[in-house]
């Protein structure tokens, strides 16, 4: 295995924010689980009126468990329909319960779970979500199946789901199971794999129920959905600032991620030859990704740009590749090296990203590995010297240190979460009011400050003694201390300079999740698409396994 690439490289927001899906990315790790774990889903509930309006029960059972997916349909006006967070009403909502349902439950959760967070569920419950129509589509979709015809496949590209989730709240929120209740289960030992499941669940139901719409308004005139061109519509999310915080919140999490995605590189790039079947599979999942990536659109100036460049990224892989890149000595470590001065950070990281897609029996163990002790991570060991917390604070923030966070452009803006909108936001510190109420991830600044007065403390005093006299320094020499042991829990920048680009941040967690298709619509928020592609529950042990993300090029609309 090689040398994992050093935190100073992988950590910085323009190469977070080029991250790619991998084969360890927590959609993917649970549909192998399913299909690996034997799995089954039936549907034992479906009281849907003709208007597409009632409740439905997914049930998943597998190893000793059982999870069903509860949800609700609502017949929403078009002037109520809303992604924010402050919306009180949604096209659908749903829970993920643990365990089968029975008629109590039913109605405890449809008096709770509509109403979202003005409601209370159980800690039986894992999991609570809401979704949204893309309303144009969800119509065209309806009208020609219920004529008997297939919809239109470029418009179906071109918006890529029928509903987008507006939330998806696990870990304890509004009364549902702590985290910790469930973790260590098979297929759930391990990051949002609930919330994962609920969304691919989600997915079943939304096509479930456009097809019995247009069926009630076709009879037996209408068509089903082709399965090839069901499978292109996932489910859309609207990220905003409101995701942004998490990997700061989270650094023994963001540690694991970045880890395992590293260890997953580094031990493709050990490996001292290529094989016919590793080169077969590599050069198959690159055509599919310049196929994929070609029919990728935005409209915002800055992902246009990227998009131009990444395609040009790939043509240049390609000709390297059908040039007898993979057949020399350790191929696989020589492309990446290649992919460092021929390609764009974007394009490096896709470069990645494709290194893993051959090597599954080589790192799809690592996808076990991205949970985290989170209290452990955070215990002070107040018995270690000031000099001793020096020296980690010059080799592991160093990057922090020499920044003139009193100068107007390295403090210009805020994180704040907003009273209006209960939502995390950015605010400009020169030009807006709220600078008492901004939220602690200021971390860079925050180490500087620690430095400065560690430089006046005598070098033989204890972390205890030190902290006793400047108590507002214990969040952030928790994380120094910590980074001893994760060199990849803190993002390499100062998150508060007037340049900082957040949606870096919201691509950095997208794309562990195993989302695709990203489009800022600013620097601020983002369209993804999940689960396009992917098997829905009655194709899941009949499709070839995990080879969806990628899809074939005849069924890509470019």
């Amino acid at each position: 295995m090689k040398a994992l690439r050093p935190p100073e490289q992988v950590m910085c927001l323009e190469r977070l924010g080029a991250a790619h899906q991998t084969r360890i990315s927590f959609m993917r790790a649970l549909l192998r689980g399913l299909r690996r774990g034997g799995w089954q889903v039936d549907r034992p509930l479906w009281q849907i009126d003709a208007d597409g309006v009632g409740r439905a029960v997914y049930r998943v059972r597998g190893q000793g468990q059982c999870y069903s997916l509860v949800a609700f349909s609502h017949d929403l006006p078009d002037e109520l329909r809303s992604d924010r967070v402050i919306a009180e009403a949604w096209d659908a909502t749903f829970a993920l319960v643990d365990g089968d349902v029975d008629a109590h439950d039913l109605e405890r959760l449809a008096a709770n779970v509509p109403l979202q967070e003005a409601g209370r569920v159980s800690d039986s419950e894992l999991v609570l979500s809401r979704a949204n129509r893309s309303a144009r589509l969800w119509d065209h979709v309806v009208a020609r199946l219920a004529q008997g015809a297939q919809p239109d496949a470029t418009r179906i590209e071109d918006v890529g789901y029928l509903m987008r989730t507006t939330a998806v709240y696990g870990s304890g929120k509004f009364g549902a199971a702590d985290y910790a209740t469930f973790a260590g289960r098979p297929l759930m030992d391990g990051p949002f794999r609930a919330e994962m499941l609920t969304v691919w669940l989600i997915r079943a139901f939304v096509l479930d129920l456009v097809e019995h719409v247009a069926k009630a308004q076709g009879g037996a005139a209408a068509a089903r959905l082709d399965p090839a061109l069901r499978r292109r519509l996932g489910i859309g999310n609207s990220t905003g600032l409101g995701m942004a915080p998490f990997l700061v919140n989270h650094p023994a999490l963001l540690n694991a991620w970045i880890f395992a995605r590293e260890t997953a590189l580094a031990r493709v790039r050990g490996l001292s030859a290529s094989d016919v079947g590793s080169r077969a599979a590599f050069s198959e999942a690159l055509e599919r990704t310049r196929a994929l990536v070609a029919s990728w659109h935005s409209d915002q100036p800055v992902q246009i740009a990227k998009l131009t460049e990444l395609r040009g990224d790939i043509r240049r892989l390609a000709d390297v590749v059908s040039a007898g890149a993979l057949e020399q000595v350790e191929p696989w470590d020589a492309l990446w090296h290649w992919a460092q001065t021929a390609l764009s950070v974007e394009g490096q990281e896709l470069v990645v990203s494709l290194m893993l897609e051959p090597h599954g029996e080589l790192v799809d163990d690592l996808s076990n590995t991205m949970g985290a002790d989170e209290i452990a991570a955070f215990r002070i060991d107040g018995t270690i010297p000031v000099l001793r917390l020096a020296r980690i604070l010059k080799a592991n923030y160093g990057w922090a240190l020499e920044t003139d966070y009193e100068a107007p452009s390295t403090c210009a803006r805020f994180w704040y979460v907003s009273e209006a909108k209960l939502e995390p936001r950015l605010g400009e510190r020169h030009e807006e009011p709220g600078g008492e109420l901004e939220q602690p991830l200021d971390i860079a600044r925050a180490a500087a400050l620690l430095a400065r007065d560690v430089s006046r403390e005598a070098m033989n005093r204890t972390v205890a003694d030190f902290l006793r006299d400047h108590p507002h320094h214990r969040r952030i020499v928790r994380r120094v201390q910590f980074s001893v042991a994760a060199p990849y829990a803190e993002i390499r920048d100062n998150l508060i300079d007037a340049e900082i680009m957040p949606i870096d941040m919201l691509r950095a967690k997208l794309a562990f999740f195993g989302a695709t298709r990203f489009d800022p619509r600013s620097d601020r928020w983002v369209r993804i698409t999940m689960y396009q592609n992917a098997p829905f529950p009655h194709e899941l042990h009949d499709l070839p396994e995990d080879d969806w993300v990628l899809p074939v090029r005849s069924e890509v609309v470019v």
